[in-house]
């Protein structure tokens, strides 16, 4: 790791870890992504998380979408071996501690020409920690540039901490109505590059009106001496380095009897 994440993630609330990921390794699981898209677009579900916020009618086509399913590492063994990553690891404890444990994963591909846009709004809203260290690590198998849905975020916006209501589903004033998409920082992204983001950092993204493909998948980590909080979101509890101090026999998913 060539530079100290650390400095920018506590005054910006995010870090980017510029080619984590080499290409032999990116054009690996970016075959592996496909193949899982092909696999959910067979299987008959609902797979168009489009958000479909008032915050952004006005931004993406009403056909928009983002195809995406949870945990790809149930899906691709070489998936598996990118959450358990040696450099994304390395990483996620400089920010967090070296006890890390995985909450989900997520895959989003974000079509060209109308690929769905993600209102402004913080992550803890829907997995939410006592001591807020879960973060997002953001894994780009494609590029993202201008035109492609980027990521944007507010720069040093964690420092508000949890704002009530924060789910990008309503206008706050707190959020939307200090920022927009389009003020946010833009983080321009190549294939290979993690973004890594505080969960109390308010961010989203515009509608892909480019003709390329925006691939990502999401990490959702967090630190095994925190504790989460009540949630209707699965929490795998997967430890993937050090020790998790809040796992019981009882909290433990699966575990009935």
């Amino acid at each position: 790791m060539s530079q100290d994440p650390q400095p920018s993630f506590n005054n910006n609330g995010y870090y980017v870890a510029r080619g984590l990921f080499d290409e032999k390794r990116i054009l690996l699981l970016e075959k592996e992504f496909d193949r899982i898209i092909d696999q959910i677009k067979n299987s008959g579900e609902d797979i168009n998380a489009r958000w479909g916020s008032n915050l952004t009618a006005g931004i993406e086509d009403p056909n928009s979408t983002v195809l995406h399913t949870h945990n790809v590492q149930s899906y691709s063994y070489e998936m598996l071996k990118m959450v358990q990553d040696k450099q994304l690891l390395d990483t996620t404890e400089s920010i967090i501690g070296n006890n890390i444990v995985l909450h989900h994963t997520k895959l989003f591909l974000k079509p060209p020409l109308r690929g769905s846009a993600f209102p402004l709004h913080q992550d803890w809203s829907y997995f939410p920690t006592k001591n807020n260290s879960m973060i997002a690590a953001v894994v780009h198998l494609s590029d993202a540039g201008v035109g492609m849905g980027r990521i944007r975020v507010v720069k040093g916006s964690h420092k508000t901490g949890k704002i009530q209501g924060s789910d990008g589903h309503s206008s706050l004033e707190k959020i939307h109505g200090k920022h927009s998409l389009d003020s946010a920082t833009a983080i321009n992204a190549k294939r290979g590059d993690v973004l890594f983001f505080h969960c109390c950092t308010i961010h989203g993204s515009n509608a892909n009106r480019s003709e390329k493909p925006r691939k990502t998948v999401l990490i959702q980590l967090y630190s095994g001496k925190d504790e989460t909080e009540e949630s209707p979101h699965t929490n795998l509890q997967l430890t993937l380095r050090g020790w998790n101090y809040h796992a019981s026999r009882n909290n433990l998913d699966g575990i009935k009897g």
